[in-house]
């Protein structure tokens, strides 16, 4: 009986080793990616949440439009820096199909409205506060953009800040590209 069990420690022993091996070996352009770049290739997900100005507003929306998904709080240091650049790029680029969609995550709209007016932002707002989206595009902080093509699927994913020169390589890929 003795013998018999530790055979089927080993057999399992083996069996999560190959799994876990697994998940660092597998080929792909994703491999060995966390956070939001994981998701690159899938479909993106959408969530119906209050909006800036009234309403109810989803990333699915946009659809046939290139989408620079923007996750942010008032509380990062890190998103107040980067906000002003998203909506340059908002207006740069959005004669080009492309739009900019900030989603508070976790804060009520009056807060968020306060913040987005101190620094004059006017592109589009959703309000998550169940943070709906940090979870399903796999947030690892603030701020998090997700890069989203023409037809709803997941091209680039960063953690943290960007600059404007890297926001604007992360979309020239996509940007004269019709489907």
């Amino acid at each position: 009986m003795r013998n018999k069990l530790g055979w089927i420690y080993w057999i399992a022993a083996a069996a999560i080793a190959v799994a876990v091996l697994a998940v660092y070996f597998r080929g792909g352009e994703n491999a060995g990616a966390s956070g939001p770049a994981a998701l690159a290739g899938e479909p993106a997900p959408s969530f119906s949440v209050p909006r800036l100005g009234g309403g109810y507003g989803a990333l699915d929306t946009y659809g046939g439009r290139i989408v620079v998904l923007n996750l942010w709080a008032t509380w990062c240091p890190p998103c107040r820096a980067e906000m002003p650049d998203l909506q340059r790029l908002y207006e740069n680029y959005r004669s080009r199909d492309v739009v900019v969609l900030g989603v508070d995550q976790g804060e009520s709209g009056t807060t968020a409205a306060a913040f987005a007016q101190s620094l004059g932002i006017r592109y589009p707002i959703l309000i998550d506060q169940q943070q709906q989206y940090g979870r399903v595009y796999a947030a690892l902080g603030m701020p998090t953009t997700i890069v989203i093509d023409r037809n709803g699927i997941v091209v680039r994913g960063f953690d943290g800040a960007l600059s404007y020169d890297q926001m604007v390589g992360a979309i020239a890929p996509l940007v004269g590209k019709s489907t």
